[in-house]
């Protein structure tokens, strides 16, 4: 098991203590019976918004994520720490009756339920939304799957690789000549956690009048889908198929990267004022006068001798120096950032967006929320959870259980 060194890159991070963190859902419940990644990180982002998530995991095993290595960290896999901060874990086998007993008195006193779980499988469990609206009818029942709970593709299993590949992205990602490329971060799986933590809110929000729950379905497919709106309403409107172009066939003419003295550089002229300045800058001012490029439509006309004039100017000086020229000018650029050059990013390590924070097994790096609020960005009041730390806690301080009652189902294997 490949485990990482003590001069780790985070070991360099500044260290975050709990904090009181986000309030706004201060007393929301959540009850968390997802996996992977996907669910985790909606009810991640509730739990950094300052509701109580409770992640039920199976005895033994826990979260799929949590095996997903090497390498591992204190025995956790990183993919699990990066969305699991701010909840507790109980470990309940749902499986059994037991279980499920204990998961419905828990359901009594919650809020949300969010889960991955098909439809097939939810009735099979009894989770289903028409079995437990009757029961908790302020329940806000929340289902995120591949496809959807309906449909002919409903009982079919999803990673984020299948749902990028429905999407399109995947045929739209790399160069021509090459194979079509996944996102490099599991995209559809963060986009749809998004979805669901946001129709969450939106149903909370409701319930405050209704006074009643409600069901949300979001699938990973219609989530990635929804993230090429610009691309398909485009196609759609035209009828011209895109294809892999390594991010150089953009609706704006000179968005694109480009080679310099020494690294790449980011570059995209967005309107008539940006494209002026960019010439100006770079001591051209006649070319951004020129009417052959006075709009988008004509720049785009004549895309190919523009880049080449852009790319063989920025090869006459370093991307710091350009990116520096640029800053002045107020040219949109950037560089082209490996994660060890984001890892060392003096505003991001300043503002404790990237940071350490203490876990029973020993510090673990975290890239925190980043939404400031009332001027606050701070969201850490708990490192992701040991698998079922809190169980004894949940049941005896929330459900009122008995030691008796917690020994039995420990010694029954349902926790």
């Amino acid at each position: 098991m490949l485990q990482y060194q003590e001069d780790a890159p985070f070991t360099k991070l500044l260290k975050m203590e709990e904090t009181e963190g986000h309030a706004l859902l201060k007393g929301m419940r959540v009850v968390d019976l997802s996996t992977s990644i996907a669910g985790p990180y909606s009810t991640q982002l509730l739990a950094d918004l300052g509701a109580s998530v409770i992640k039920v995991e199976k005895p033994g095993t826990g979260d799929d994520a949590r095996h997903w290595g090497p390498p591992f960290l204190h025995g956790e896999s990183p993919w699990f720490l990066s969305v699991n901060r701010n909840k507790q874990s109980l470990a309940l086998d749902l499986t059994r009756p037991e279980g499920r007993e204990v998961l419905e008195k828990l359901l009594a006193q919650t809020d949300v339920l969010v889960l991955n779980m098909t439809d097939r499988i939810q009735k099979k469990l009894g989770l289903d939304y028409q079995r437990l609206e009757a029961r908790f009818p302020r329940l806000i029942h929340a289902s995120l799957t591949g496809f959807g709970l309906q449909g002919k593709r409903g009982d079919l299993p999803c990673y984020d690789l299948i749902a990028e590949g429905y999407s399109g992205v995947m045929d739209l990602t790399g160069e021509a000549e090459n194979d079509p490329q996944k996102v490099g971060t599991p995209a559809a799986d963060l986009l749809a956690g998004q979805d669901v933590a946001m129709a969450v809110l939106a149903a909370y929000a409701a319930r405050s009048s209704t006074g009643k729950g409600m069901q949300i379905d979001v699938s990973m497919q219609a989530s990635m889908t929804r993230f090429m709106t610009p691309r398909l309403v485009s196609y759609l409107s035209s009828n011209e198929l895109p294809s892999r172009s390594g991010g150089k066939d953009s609706v704006i003419a000179i968005y694109q990267v480009f080679e310099t003295a020494d690294k790449q550089i980011s570059l995209g002229l967005g309107n008539d004022g940006i494209w002026r300045r960019f010439w100006a800058a770079v001591g051209q001012p006649e070319v951004g006068a020129d009417p052959k490029y006075g709009s988008n439509k004509d720049r785009r006309v004549h895309r190919e001798e523009i880049v080449k004039k852009i790319d063989a100017l920025l090869r006459s000086k370093s991307r710091d120096e350009w990116l520096a020229i640029f800053g002045e000018h107020r040219i949109p650029a950037g560089p082209i950032n490996r994660l060890d050059d984001v890892a060392q990013d003096d505003e991001l390590l300043q503002q404790k967006f990237l940071y350490q924070a203490p876990s029973a097994g020993g510090f673990v790096p975290q890239v925190g929320l980043g939404i400031a609020i009332d001027g606050k960005t701070a969201v850490h009041r708990k490192a992701p959870p040991m698998l079922g730390e809190d169980t004894d806690a949940i049941l005896a301080g929330m459900l009122q259980l008995s030691s008796a009652e917690i020994g039995q189902l420990r010694n029954t294997g349902v926790i």
